[in-house]
């Protein structure tokens, strides 16, 4: 595993004049032990010719995963079954989040072409349920909104029958963007709260829990069809009521799906796993979650947003169906 301040020496991310550094503002930090992972987090090495298949059309279409670039550990599992989640307006994150294996720094032009490649890529995999996530874009007048939208419409116009699933940054301070992204009405809204709010200041230092939480509301108050969903990982220090009351504060807001994954330190330089939750208590929370009323909770170690995402909107059409 590369530490946080090596040099990027992948030649689609530099110029031959400069190589720049992956995490500048963690290469001072002292470095963090990483823990050993216990028996239950371990995971299938990637390399099937299914994997090899989603890999090519991702380089070919010239476009950046989540799943690379924060080096996800069901990456192998998904790719087999042509499950990428793709990474929208770069690989540069305006944001420097203690946990996150994304880049940092000052971001590139948007591609205007990129909503076209990802919706031929969707195509080419033959996507039933597609995930599209982005960096942060604070440098957007709208935070990266429209590109958003123009994504959401080009997979609409080539794939009409694939469901789409976003997963947004928060749109702190920029007025109107929220409005434009839920027009172009995605089947899921999903936005992350990370953790929970006693954590921010260190681990989502950029945020605001409570605009986050607005956020969500605000989806279902302009679309109540659009299931709305949100994630945190835990092993960084939270207590368990701390988790149990914001799954309350996600409730209050109607959000339909939580998640619930273990966090996995990507680097020396990024924040100290604390704890490695147990199975039995991703089962206690999972129970307890679906008793406050959330239409479907996924908790377990290698829970991740994106995983299982086509399944899961199966199940959430199932349950808001019996429910009403």
């Amino acid at each position: 595993m590369a530490v946080v301040f090596d040099i990027d020496k992948d030649p689609r991310r530099q110029t031959s004049a400069e190589a720049k550094p992956r995490h500048p503002e963690k290469a001072h930090r002292p470095d963090q032990p990483i823990l050993r992972k216990p028996d239950w987090i371990r995971v299938k090495a990637p390399g099937s010719p299914q994997w090899a298949e989603t890999n090519r059309i991702v380089k070919e279409n010239n476009l950046v995963t989540v799943c690379e670039e924060a080096g996800c550990p069901n990456m192998g599992e998904c790719w087999e079954k042509k499950h990428a989640t793709f990474m929208i307006m770069g690989d540069t994150c305006t944001r420097a989040c203690a946990f996150c294996n994304v880049r940092t720094g000052m971001p590139a032009p948007l591609d205007a072409a990129e909503p076209a490649h990802v919706a031929d890529a969707v195509a080419k995999l033959g996507l039933s349920h597609v995930v599209i996530t982005s960096v942060d874009r604070d440098d957007l007048a709208d935070g990266g909104a429209e590109h958003f939208a123009q994504t959401i419409r080009a997979i609409r116009a080539r794939s009409p029958a694939t469901t789409i699933e976003i997963l947004t940054p928060d749109f702190l301070r920029k007025e109107g963007a929220l409005e434009v992204v839920v027009q172009a009405r995605p089947d899921v809204f999903n936005h992350n709260l990370e953790t929970v709010p006693s954590k921010y200041l260190h681990v989502r230092p950029g945020a605001r829990y409570f605009h986050s939480i607005r956020l969500l509301q605000r989806v279902k108050e302009m679309d109540p069809t659009i299931f709305t969903k949100s994630g945190i990982m835990v092993g960084l220090g939270e207590e368990r009521n701390e988790v149990l009351q914001l799954m309350d504060d996600l409730r209050s807001a109607e959000v339909d799906f939580l998640t619930i994954g273990q966090y996995l330190q990507p680097t020396k330089k990024h924040h100290p796993v604390l704890r490695f939750v147990t199975p039995e208590e991703f089962k206690s929370y999972e129970t307890v979650a679906g008793a406050k009323g959330f239409l479907l909770v996924s908790a377990s170690p290698l829970t991740r947003s994106s995983h299982h995402a086509g399944e899961d909107f199966a199940k959430l059409k199932a349950a808001r169906q019996a429910r009403t």
